[in-house]
């Protein structure tokens, strides 16, 4: 499964990833009533979420897919980097390719 693979990547490479739920009643959040679908919620809330059902939808014939939602921001200097950008799940994914294609 490919979320088991980029956890033990993620975990491997101190690049921490966490699964979130595609938390079937969310859909609801994203009803529209002039549009198909709409891409954020009326609310404000499980955005996260919503956004991977959103993409959901159109990856549908796809049997592996992810959605990675990142803060990719340090907004001070860290023990492993200075304040700026976050390369956030880069280093999981890198390892994941190196390994299947290496």
């Amino acid at each position: 499964v490919l979320a088991s693979e980029l956890w033990a990547a993620s975990m491997a490479v101190e690049d921490p990833l966490w699964r979130m739920p595609l938390w079937r009643p969310y859909d609801a959040k994203l009803s529209s009533k002039i549009a198909d679908i709409n891409n954020v919620t009326n609310d404000g809330f499980a955005g996260s979420v919503t956004a991977a059902l959103f993409l959901k939808r159109f990856v549908e014939k796809t049997p592996r897919w992810a959605h990675f939602d990142i803060f990719a921001w340090n907004p001070s200097d860290r023990a492993h980097g200075i304040a700026g950008g976050e390369a956030q799940g880069i280093r999981a994914l890198e390892r994941i390719i190196s390994r299947r294609f290496g």
